[in-house]
Formats: structure tokens, C-alpha cells, sequence
């Protein structure tokens, strides 16, 4: 992925263990996503 790239939809569990969809959080704005490795992992 680069910069600008548009994503397809997906869900996921929060911090709260609910499933959330990227396209319900877009009905709101502009959504910013990172990734980063598990913790305690080689890189």
C-alpha cells in the first residue's frame, strides 16, 4: 500500500472486543489506518 491508496471494506474487533466496519466509521469522515507489528516480534 502507498499513501492514497483506497482500501476495500473491512471489520475488526476494537479495544472493547465489538466489530466495527471501515465503511460505518467513513459515514462519519475521513478515517487515518496504520498498521504496526505484534508486540515482541521479529521485524
Amino acid at each position: 500500500m502507498k499513501p492514497g491508496d483506497r482500501v476495500a471494506d473491512f471489520s475488526a474487533q476494537n479495544e472493547e472486543g465489538e466489530t466495527v466496519r471501515l465503511s460505518d466509521m467513513l459515514e462519519n469522515g475521513p478515517v487515518v489506518l496504520f498498521f504496526y507489528p505484534k508486540a515482541k516480534t521479529p521485524l
